[in-house]
């Protein structure tokens, strides 16, 4: 046994309850509580703050676009029956995870959730994939909303990656063009 295996194992007997987790130990409950918001609800759904976070990342790379009265510097909002095609859902995963996904990845989300008749990422596809992801691995959500521009109270400051007038769809594109 390793010196901190031993060292944990010890902390966790010395707990007066260590078979209980504390309150904030659980998943998408881990923001300190001065911060003022939550991942996760108290019964376990996404909070609506970043239901909010979510709806303006998913516009960043969904079919079709928001119109651009929507885009006023304010949070985007994904229009009604709005996806994401393979190229914005590629789009989104290297914006977020500095790559696409791979084939197998894409065919476990088409697989497992809400989807287009077309095999399109719908907005409740993709607050499933935050869901799962944030029950298993808060940190991981918090590493993503902050790639989106997003602190730890969930406010989109504009000096990070955010470029609301950049299409990241294309972005690549144009940069190759003046290339």
């Amino acid at each position: 046994m390793s010196k901190m295996h031993r060292d944990l194992e010890e902390l966790r007997s010395q707990s007066p309850r260590p078979e209980t987790p504390e309150p904030d130990s659980r998943q998408g409950r881990r923001n300190p509580p001065e911060a003022g918001v939550q991942l996760l609800d108290d019964d376990g759904a996404i909070s609506t703050q970043l239901e909010s976070c979510l709806k303006h990342i998913f516009a960043k790379y969904c079919t079709p676009k928001p119109s651009p009265a929507q885009n006023n510097g304010e949070l985007l909002e994904p229009p009604e029956g709005a996806y994401l095609s393979s190229e914005g859902l590629d789009a989104w995963a290297r914006d977020t995870n500095g790559a696409p996904f791979d084939q197998a990845t894409k065919d476990e989300l088409l697989e497992f959730m809400d989807v287009t008749d077309d095999g399109g990422l719908t907005f409740k596809g993709f607050m499933q994939v935050y869901q799962l992801q944030t029950e298993n691995d808060e940190e991981e959500t918090w590493r993503d909303l902050s790639a989106h521009g997003f602190d730890r109270t969930l406010r989109l400051v504009t000096s990070r990656r955010e470029d609301a007038d950049a299409d990241p769809r294309t972005r690549s594109a144009a940069a190759q063009a003046t290339s």
